[in-house]
């Protein structure tokens, strides 16, 4: 708390922004409220001279937002990042990151080119080696300082509009705890007062595009650390698990052999400090978390309240939730119903699909069986376990849009609670990313499952299925179309038929046979079509 104080004192804290690039935290970044940085290899920003992107205006999202969030202008995610910066780098083609150094996910080589699929696979399907060298990365992230990318410890007011510039470094695996944090912390609204309902990555239609993303890019941190380019985050199957099984020092820490809310000492995980769990303190002093260590990693698996979490997620729970056709509906929060994002989120009873807040399903199951440090939303990504849980829970992400081939449509445009539409950026990320981009087939992203790989399909085939897949959504559109038209033709073809039989009557010049034949085949043209 003294350690806390005195940061509070020193610093001055306000609520901060997403993670800034190195390159962007400076007074003429922010007084110009553009981040364009140079890239490397030319000098120029955003590598234009190299043709990989160029400095442009923000495009924000002007599509109605839901009734959760009744303010404007008092929260610095809002229309993110644009209280910050309203000019970024847009990356052309296969190029990506917050100067257009990368390749997007799923591409590589100098010129980004190259197509590369990595696959995650079953944490307990590693070798030793694997699995150490696992341990060893998560060791290392959180003991590494991230190169690109600082924290800031004050608003764009508290800033003086950007002409005091506020921020701090942090270790790479701690960036990723504070954004998580910062994408669900409360709205400060000054004195003692906040709002609580609003969560730029949880409750809503982005919760699984906006871990998609945290994940692909933890996944990059580590690669760029280690320089091992072929790392994957595994997962942890947990259906039907009747306890922790990862929960031991050969994995992710076993239980402490005298304060069983600690790690075992065996585990190097026993001497990571936690940031960001202090929500009520923050509130409390209109502050954010500031990364300052607040003591270790708790955990008590299955300790924890059996009337709202009785067990882990069972594999028929999965399945159900998997069965639901609607991404989304109602009101797109916690209280909706028959819609699979909120059923596997766990706000929606598993067999059901009908919004329960009392309890906890699926994804919030889990969270809540291990009873510490990941049982509380804002700084539950503290514990190693949280990447292995949330890997799992994309698979599942994936097998529904394998199984349901939504077109990009069905992911909501408007309405939804702030931060959730289509084309909203998502919070934090600089770069910025919209919802809808990662509302698409993993494979797309550069990564599988090993439990869900296919058989590689050949070029023609992968040219042929978009065009199949809008095809298979129209279809009900088509036949429907067909039957009208077919009706319709019925009816002319019988006006056509009797005007004609009226006209023979009257002139024996008129050749039928001939006309009826020419119509006959025009008819049965558009019928067929």
């Amino acid at each position: 708390m003294s350690l806390f104080a005195m940061g509070f004192l020193l610093v001055i804290l306000q609520p901060s922004t997403g993670q800034f690039p190195r390159a962007c935290a400076n007074r003429q970044s922010l007084l110009r409220k553009e981040c364009c940085p140079p890239w490397d290899r030319d000098g120029s920003p955003c590598g234009e001279l190299s043709s990989r992107g160029s400095c442009q205006n923000i495009l924000l999202s002007q599509a109605p937002l839901g009734p959760q969030f009744p303010f404007s202008g008092v929260d610095d995610r809002e229309d993110w990042p644009s209280v910050f910066y309203n000019r970024t780098c847009k990356c052309e083609g296969n190029f990506m990151g917050f100067n257009c150094g990368e390749c997007k996910f799923g591409f590589s080589g100098p010129n980004c080119t190259e197509r590369r699929l990595r696959t995650r696979r079953n944490i307990f399907q590693l070798t030793t080696t694997e699995k150490d060298k696992f341990l060893a990365y998560l060791n290392l992230a959180k003991n590494t300082p991230s190169q690109d990318y600082v924290i800031a410890t004050g608003t764009y007011i508290q800033m003086n509009n950007g002409s005091n510039p506020m921020f701090r470094n942090i270790n790479v695996y701690d960036l990723f705890v504070w954004m998580h944090y910062y994408a669900s912390r409360d709205t400060l609204l000054g004195g003692s007062t906040v709002w609580r309902d609003i969560d730029f990555a949880h409750e809503a239609p982005g919760f699984l595009p906006w871990h998609r993303v945290f994940l692909l890019l933890w996944e990059r941190e580590i690669q760029k650390i280690t320089g091992d380019e072929n790392f994957t985050i595994p997962y942890w199957d947990w259906r039907d698990a009747e306890d922790c099984v990862v929960c031991t020092d050969e994995y992710m820490g076993g239980r402490h052999p005298i304060n069983p809310n600690l790690l075992s000492p065996a585990s190097f995980f026993s001497s990571w400090q936690v940031i960001c769990t202090r929500s009520e303190e923050y509130n409390s002093r209109q502050a954010l978390c500031n990364a300052t260590s607040e003591g270790p990693i708790l955990r008590n698996p299955g300790n924890n309240d059996k009337s709202r979490t009785p067990r882990l997620p069972s594999s028929a729970e999965v399945e159900f939730c998997l069965s639901l056709t609607q991404y989304e509906s109602g009101s797109m929060d916690k209280m909706a119903n028959y819609s699979f994002r909120n059923t596997l989120e766990g706000f929606a009873d598993p067999q059901t699909a009908i919004s329960n807040i009392s309890q906890s399903g699926l994804h919030n199951a889990l969270h809540i069986y291990m009873n510490g440090s990941m049982s509380q939303v804002q700084g539950s990504a503290n514990d190693p376990i949280f990447v292995l849980h949330h890997a799992f829970v994309d698979s599942i992400f994936e097998r529904w849009l394998r199984r349901h081939r939504p077109m990009l449509e069905v992911y909501p445009a408007a309405n939804a609670p702030i931060g959730h539409n289509r084309e909203n950026y998502m919070v934090p990320f600089i770069p910025l990313y919209r919802n809808g981009e990662f509302f698409k087939p993993s494979r797309e992203l550069g990564y599988d499952y090993e439990y869900l790989q296919e058989p590689a399909l050949d070029s023609f085939q992968e040219f042929l299925i978009p065009y199949l897949e809008q095809a298979r959504q129209i279809w009900p559109w088509l036949v429907g179309a067909a039957v009208i038209g077919g009706i319709v033709t019925a009816v002319l073809t019988g006006l056509i038929l009797a005007c004609r039989k009226k006209k023979r009557g009257s002139s024996s010049e008129i050749q039928p046979l001939l006309i009826e034949s020419e119509d006959y085949n025009n008819i049965s043209y558009q019928s067929n079509f």
